[in-house]
């Protein structure tokens, strides 16, 4: 499991990023560089991590699934995945 304030700080960074995405979006359509730069720089959609909603964790991340590789791993092989199945041949 990752660390809460990893966590927590992933969150207020999406936050910040839906609070100035109509200004960055009018700014980028000026192409006021200028102005886009004086933002916080957390308000970039970029500074957003994917993570697992599991764990938390960050590398090993399956967009489809929306979990890191491991914890695809267990839950497939536990059958929580519809549709999954360990190959064999």
């Amino acid at each position: 499991m990752a660390k809460t304030s990893w966590l927590e700080r992933n969150k207020r960074k999406a936050e910040t990023v839906k609070k100035y995405a109509a200004l960055r979006a009018e700014l980028k359509a000026k192409r006021d560089y200028a102005g886009l730069a004086a933002l916080p720089r957390d308000a970039s959609p970029t500074r957003v991590v994917n993570r697992c909603k599991m764990s938390g964790r960050r590398r090993g991340y399956l967009r489809k699934f929306g979990v890191s590789r491991m914890t695809f791993r267990e839950a497939a092989l536990n059958g929580l995945i519809p549709g999954m199945t360990k190959a064999s041949w």
